[in-house]
């Protein structure tokens, strides 16, 4: 599924992306590195379009990905209706700069806002 390793192994990698896709669809933006935020723009997208869908299969396949049930709730209820006449895109990569410890990109990905 991803293209970048992460520095991490695929178990630890996939898990940190259903975090932080959770949290994405929660709070509505993340701040992390930009690598990580290019990684998970398609997920994010992925589960908004499953959304979209609004089936029970389709609310089957977000719950086996994203961890909070009210989380899905939310997507299906709110969050998928609201880009229901848009066709991808569902998110936005801001660049920060470089985090001050180690000079690492910051980014913080964010929902788009019609």
């Amino acid at each position: 599924m991803p293209g970048r390793k992460l520095g991490r192994p695929a178990e630890h990698r996939v898990a940190m992306l259903r975090g932080m896709v959770t949290l994405l669809l929660e709070n509505g933006q993340v701040k992390t590195t930009l690598t990580r935020a290019k990684e998970l723009a398609p997920v994010a997208d992925k589960m908004i379009t499953l959304g979209k869908k609004n089936t029970l299969a389709s609310r089957r396949a977000a719950l086996a990905y994203i961890t909070k049930e009210d989380v899905v709730t939310k997507l299906f209820n709110e969050i998928a209706p609201k880009y229901a006449e848009r066709n991808g895109g569902y998110t936005q990569i801001f660049k920060m700069g470089p985090r001050r410890g180690d000079a690492a990109e910051m980014a913080v990905i964010r929902l788009v806002e019609d």
